[in-house]
C-alpha cells in the first residue's frame, strides 16, 4: 500500500504555499466522478478550453474556496465549498453547495427588490419559495443537486487524514442539512439536544406539531412526518427564533451513529 505524503497541517500553510502547490493538495478534495461528470481535466481544472476549476485562496489566508462550473459561463456553480481553520487549528466546513446545472432555477436567493436573500435570514422571495419547495427543493436550494454528496465525503476525510487531524467540523445552514449530515456519520458539538427537542415537538401532541396549520403552504398539517417540510416549516419560523448556532464533528473513519429523526422521510 502507497503511503500518501502529507499535507501542511493547517489552510494559512497551504495558502502560503505557490499557487502551484496549493492547487496540486485542494484538487484531491474532489472525487473522480466530478472531474468525469463535467469531462474537466483533473490536472488543470480545465473544460471545454476554460478553467472551470477554481481555488480561491490568498497569501496567509485561514479560508479556502473550492468553485466548480460545468461552463464557464453557468450562473451557479455545480459544486461550492468553503472551509476555514479556526483559532484552535482545526478545519472547519462554513458552506457545501451542490447543484445540477440543467436544473430548473427557482431564484430564492433574490428577494423582489434583486436584493440577497442570505439564504432567508436578509429578506425572502416567497413566490420563489413555494415553486421549490413544490418542485422538490429544500430550504437555501436554488436548483436541485446532483446526489452526489456521499462521494464527496471520502476524498474530503482523505485530505483531512493528509493534514493530520482525525477529525473536522461543519456547520449546517438548516434543520434538513443537519439530518443528512448525521446519515453520514456526524455528530454534534452543539446542538444535539435542540435537535431531539424539535424532532419531539412535532410529534402529534407537540408544541410545532400544532402550529401546524392548512392556512400556510410552508407549515402544512402532515409537514412533521419529512425532513423537507420540517425544515421550510422552520425556514418559515416556526421555532420562533432561527436556525442558528449548530456545529457538528465527524471523527475521520468513523460513523457516530446519531439519529435524531429515526427512520426518516425526505
Amino acid at each position: 500500500m502507497t503511503v500518501q505524503p502529507a499535507f501542511p497541517y493547517s489552510l494559512r500553510e497551504i495558502n502560503s504555499l505557490p499557487e502551484a502547490q496549493q492547487t496540486a493538495i485542494y484538487r484531491t478534495l474532489l472525487p473522480e466522478s466530478i472531474y468525469e461528470y463535467f469531462d474537466i481535466d483533473p490536472v488543470t481544472g480545465v473544460a471545454n478550453g476554460h478553467r472551470v476549476v477554481q481555488y480561491r485562496t490568498h497569501q496567509g489566508s485561514r479560508a479556502v474556496e473550492v468553485i466548480v462550473r460545468r461552463d464557464i459561463h453557468d450562473r451557479d456553480p455545480a459544486l461550492y465549498l468553503h472551509m476555514v481553520d479556526t483559532f484552535n487549528n482545526q478545519i472547519l466546513v462554513l458552506l457545501v453547495v451542490i447543484n445540477d446545472p440543467d436544473a430548473p432555477r427557482f431564484n430564492t436567493d433574490v428577494d423582489h427588490n434583486g436584493n440577497p436573500t442570505s439564504f432567508g435570514t436578509a429578506s425572502r422571495n416567497i413566490p420563489a419559495e413555494i415553486a421549490a419547495m413544490q418542485a422538490g427543493l429544500a430550504p437555501g436550494q436554488v436548483r436541485s443537486g446532483l446526489r452526489v454528496f456521499s462521494q464527496l465525503v471520502p476524498p474530503f476525510e482523505a485530505f483531512i487524514e493528509r493534514m493530520g487531524h482525525d477529525m473536522f467540523l461543519i456547520e449546517p445552514l438548516a434543520y434538513h442539512n443537519a439530518v443528512v449530515f448525521e446519515r453520514y456519520g456526524f455528530s454534534y458539538v452543539r446542538g444535539l439536544r435542540e435537535m431531539k427537542q424539535i424532532h419531539q415537538q412535532f410529534q402529534p401532541g407537540g408544541a410545532l406539531h400544532a402550529k401546524l396549520t392548512a392556512d400556510n403552504p410552508f407549515r402544512l398539517p402532515d409537514a412533521w412526518r419529512t425532513v423537507r417540510q420540517r425544515s421550510w416549516a422552520i425556514h418559515d419560523g416556526i421555532l420562533g427564533h432561527p436556525f442558528t448556532g449548530f456545529q457538528m464533528y465527524k471523527r475521520i473513519g468513523h460513523h457516530a451513529g446519531v439519529q435524531t429523526f429515526p427512520d426518516y422521510e425526505w
